[in-house]
């Protein structure tokens, strides 16, 4: 009795602290990080509208949206990973092949640039952010416990410097500029780690949530990092495919506590989950603008960037 007094004590202190967290924002909280806290599983979201790419996209995986551009990575593959039958050294699978790419669109949705990424079988960009004047893009290869390239591409020069390498495969990064530290999530976004700007490892720490796996991050003033992704789920016995779970959470970069967590159920023209893969959001006053973009260039409809529109408080 007294071991579950003292985990049911615990248990209602991490309650409180996140029920604080969203009633109570911290000094020098953005619009967003306040109406990302006030967000509940009743929000409602209006689809404002959906701008095709009329270029090949291939496999979308981060978005970063500015005034004027909006900056997209995406995997094209080329020959596909093939699962071993037994590790090979420390390997569940081939390595592949593909090229990774960063696409530069205008508003409009025309093609700007396309940034070619990555080298030999390190393929595969993850979600991305913006941090000052540079786009940051983790490049790894298409497997689990591998290495990965961290690359920043200048939204001036369009010129691409690689940062430094992790031995991980990592799926998403944002920088703090509060600490002056870089952040990313490796393969199903189990484990975050963080990195000085030179890339030397400080520390790792366990996800917060079990409920999604995350696709596309991004920071969120002051200290926070707000992410998008889903867990695949399956159908109750004797029905086909798959069940897409999508949601964001919220989480204080500082405290490594979740300051609000909500699932989204909204659906792209090849009936995926918005928050599949690349997600973005801004806010003004208590409206929270989304874009989205769910789909493959192969899929119905290809690949469309959803803008949608939610009011809170």
């Amino acid at each position: 009795m007294k071991k579950l007094a003292l985990i049911l004590g615990a248990t209602l202190a991490l309650i409180s602290a996140g029920a604080s967290a969203q009633a109570t924002p911290g000094r020098g909280d953005s619009a967003l990080a306040k109406d990302l806290a006030a967000v509940t599983r009743s929000t409602a979201w209006t689809q404002l509208s959906a701008l095709k790419l009329n270029f090949p996209t291939y496999h979308p995986e981060g978005l970063v949206v500015t005034k004027d551009r909006f900056y997209l990575s995406a995997v094209e593959i080329i020959e596909p990973t093939v699962k071993y039958p037994e590790p090979v050294d420390g390997y569940d699978r081939t390595p592949g092949k593909g090229v990774g790419h960063l696409f530069v669109i205008d508003r409009t949705g025309k093609l700007i640039k396309d940034v070619i990424l990555g080298h030999g079988i390190v393929y595969h960009p993850g979600g991305i952010d913006i941090a000052g004047d540079d786009i940051l893009v983790p490049v790894a290869q298409y497997r689990p416990n591998s290495s990965a390239d961290i690359y920043k591409v200048s939204t001036r020069t369009l010129k691409a410097t690689r940062l430094f390498t992790v031995r991980d495969h990592i799926g998403g990064i944002v920088h703090d500029p509060t600490t002056g530290r870089y952040v990313g999530n490796n393969w199903g976004s189990r484990t975050f780690y963080e990195w000085t700007r030179e890339g030397r490892q400080l520390t790792t720490w366990p996800n917060l949530t079990n409920l999604i796996d995350f696709q596309d991050c991004q920071y969120v003033p002051a200290g926070k990092m707000a992410c998008a992704g889903i867990t695949a789920l399956p159908q109750a016995p004797g029905a086909t495919g798959s069940y897409e779970l999508g949601g964001i959470t919220l989480i204080d970069l500082h405290r490594r506590a979740i300051v609000n967590e909500f699932p989204f159920q909204q659906w792209s023209a090849a009936a995926h989950v918005l928050t599949r893969n690349p997600v973005k959001l801004a806010a003004t006053g208590s409206t929270i603008t989304m874009w989205a973009a769910p789909d493959n260039g192969e899929e119905v409809g290809g690949t469309q960037i959803y803008t949608l529109q939610a009011s809170v408080g």
